[in-house]
């Protein structure tokens, strides 16, 4: 059964169109409609549609915005335009964007079912040719191994709603199915390990494991991901203290070298983007912020000693470049190093 939805703002034009696309023989569907591009995307992802037949005329957002928003976001989505301008700009517009046929007013029923036969032989002919490899597997694995990483929950759903739009083009039993989810969720696991984060999962992976029905396997598996990431969100949340003083232990050990963010984010095994944003929140500073801060702390500290010499001070806190550190005292203290130490009353 193909799922398509009808998209054009002309009540009496969305209705003829979905009446001819049902008379189609021996090509079963099920047509819905939309009267404009914005309720149309909202509509797609519910219904998840094979195919899409939009009108270029609409309000709010057109066809032509509609098929390029469509190819970005649903790319296995097959779209056929169906206008009254049969200009060749549209047309050539139409075609970057994927879209399959071009259909101009007034309708007929052969063009209709010539087009729609065209979208069946195509679908048929990718489920035909379509193999899920060890590499594309992967490839899904790390993408969702990303998400979970740095806590980004719309990322995540994304990556879900993707790979789920991606597996319904494959044939597969509810058998192949289910041992692909556990093996997928397996090497999630241990994707995790290799970062040193070790999750009870025997009962997330049982949950897919033990289901029965088909159609019960992705919401089942995406359920399993989702609390994945709820776990990691509460495994660094009962640890987020001794991580932040783990960084800044290791900042200050280090102040006499440039500690890059990505470096201490290693040392702690996180994510760089994660413990950037993290790191932020816990401190109400950048990583970069505090590390300065905390060397012309240090740098004010060796000030006070009048056997330092500023040179010596300006290597001692991890500043090659003489220079570069004198203008950063100024900007964070208010005045030069050898301004600061007459402030102390040491020349």
């Amino acid at each position: 059964m193909y799922r398509i939805l009808v998209v054009d703002d002309e009540p009496m034009i969305c209705k003829g169109l979905s009446k001819t696309i049902e008379k189609a023989q021996h090509i079963p569907t099920v047509v819905q409609t939309a009267e404009d591009g914005l309720q149309a995307l909202d509509m797609i992802k519910t219904i998840k549609p094979h195919f899409v037949f939009t009108d270029i005329r609409m309000p709010k957002m057109d066809g032509l915005e509609l098929c390029k928003q469509i190819s970005e976001r649903y790319p296995a989505i097959q779209l056929v335009v169906v206008s009254g301008y049969g200009e060749f700009e549209y047309a050539k517009k139409c075609i970057s964007y994927g879209v399959s046929s071009y259909i101009l007013k007034p309708i007929t029923k052969q063009n209709v079912h010539e087009a729609l036969q065209k979208l069946v032989d195509h679908d048929q002919m990718k489920k035909k040719s379509a193999v899920l490899t060890p590499l594309r597997v992967e490839s899904w694995v790390e993408s969702m191994l990303d998400s979970i990483w740095v806590l980004q929950v719309e990322q995540l759903e994304q990556v879900l709603s993707d790979w789920e739009r991606e597996l319904s083009t494959y044939h597969l039993t509810a058998l192949q199915l289910k041992e692909l989810l556990i093996d997928f969720f397996t090497m999630l696991v241990k994707e995790l390990a290799k970062k040193g984060v070790e999750l009870k999962h025997d009962e997330l992976k049982r949950r897919i494991s033990e289901e029965k029905e088909e159609e019960e396997l992705l919401p089942a598996f995406n359920q399993t991901v989702r609390a994945v990431l709820l776990q990691l969100k509460e495994l660094r949340k009962s640890k987020g203290k001794d991580m932040i003083e783990e960084a800044k232990s290791y900042i200050e050990q280090h102040l006499a070298r440039e500690v890059s963010l990505e470096e201490v984010a290693e040392m702690l095994g996180l994510n760089p983007s994660y413990f950037s944003q993290y790191f932020k929140t816990k401190t109400n500073e950048t990583f970069i912020q505090y590390r300065i801060k905390r060397r012309m702390e240090k740098a004010k500290r060796l000030l006070e000693m009048p056997h330092y010499r500023i040179t010596d001070i300006s290597h001692e806190i991890g500043y090659a470049d003489h220079p570069h550190f004198t203008k950063t005292f100024k900007k964070v203290v208010g005045v030069s190093p050898s301004e600061y130490r007459r402030m102390l009353g040491i020349e």
